[in-house]
């Protein structure tokens, strides 16, 4: 008899745990009943459509509510959708969710992604032409600079950071300084000699923004040469809300650690097959990147 009834007592907690669970998510289904995906645009908004569209999908299926994928125009935009609310989860890079955080946004990475060959990062470098006769930065001097964006880590942030280490303020150093707006710009500004040299990312010589345009017919990796290559950047997070209900963040990462496994297409899409896994990642392990924001802020005040 007393076995019979322990053995329905918990019978009876589990289903009250699992009733609560149930309600929890019921919870924030109906104060959600959609979630906003953003992604700062690394690439033209064409290639983040047709490479997040997959994993977007996946997502809705998953968390039971429906995902919209945003595409913005910059990577300020994310940062602001973030600030007001509107978008509830954002891939930046490393840099502008830096500047998120720098900007008192109450945000809160979750994960990241670790590479194939098990590295957790990636490397911001300089293109020139490979037909031009530039060999370092000091061939540079009067030349032209493309830039991506100011948000951006390898396209902007670590570069300042490397140049001023070159004791060279980009502003006086160049002729002129271009923001393209996206790494594959850069890469075409370059490949049009709009400017002389160009930063971008790179992970590994099938693993750049280079490679992915050279797949997609937009550019030809031999037409371009690396004269400077950083240390290694972390990877770029993944972030939410963070006053979004535990559950409803629990929910999320629980589907994009699952992705690898569930929806491996949709997983693989996202980096061209470059990437392993999704790994949990936390404020502090981007503390050397806020740090290196405020730095590149106080250069600026210095010189203005």
């Amino acid at each position: 008899m007393f076995t019979r009834r322990l053995l329905l007592g918990t019978a009876f907690a589990a289903g009250a745990v699992a009733f609560t669970g149930v309600a929890r998510a019921q919870d924030w289904k109906a104060k959600y009943p959609e979630l906003v995906f953003a992604v700062v645009p690394a690439e033209n908004a064409s290639g983040v459509s047709e490479r997040y569209a997959p994993f977007v999908e996946y997502l809705s299926k998953e968390l039971g509510t429906k995902v919209t994928l945003r595409v913005a125009n910059d990577y300020a935009a994310v940062i602001e959708g973030q600030r007001n609310g509107s978008i509830h989860i954002a891939g930046y890079g490393p840099a502008s969710y830096s500047r998120a955080v720098v900007t008192g946004v109450k945000v809160e990475p979750f994960c990241t992604t670790r590479n194939n060959d098990g590295t957790v990062g990636y490397y911001s470098v300089f293109y020139v032409r490979a037909d031009s006769p530039y060999k370092t930065m000091d061939d540079l001097k009067g030349k032209n600079l493309g830039l991506v964006d100011p948000n951006s880590t390898s396209g902007n942030n670590v570069p300042r950071f490397v140049l001023n280490k070159m004791k060279i303020n980009p502003e006086s150093y160049f002729s002129h300084v271009t923001y393209t707006g996206s790494h594959e710009n850069a890469v075409i500004a370059l490949q049009q000699k709009t400017v002389d040299v160009a930063a971008n990312w790179w992970n590994a010589e099938d693993d750049s923004n280079l490679a992915r345009m050279a797949a997609k017919g937009l550019a030809k990796k031999d037409d371009f040469r690396i004269i400077y290559k950083s240390e290694l950047i972390p990877n770029s997070p993944y972030a939410y809300l963070a006053d979004m209900p535990p559950e409803l963040k629990a929910a999320i990462w629980k589907a994009f650690q699952e992705a690898p496994t569930k929806n491996k297409a949709a997983f693989d899409k996202l980096s061209d097959g470059k990437d392993k896994e999704f790994i949990p990642a936390d404020a502090k392990y981007y503390e050397g990147v806020v740090e290196l924001i405020k730095f590149i802020d106080s250069l600026r005040k210095q010189k203005s």
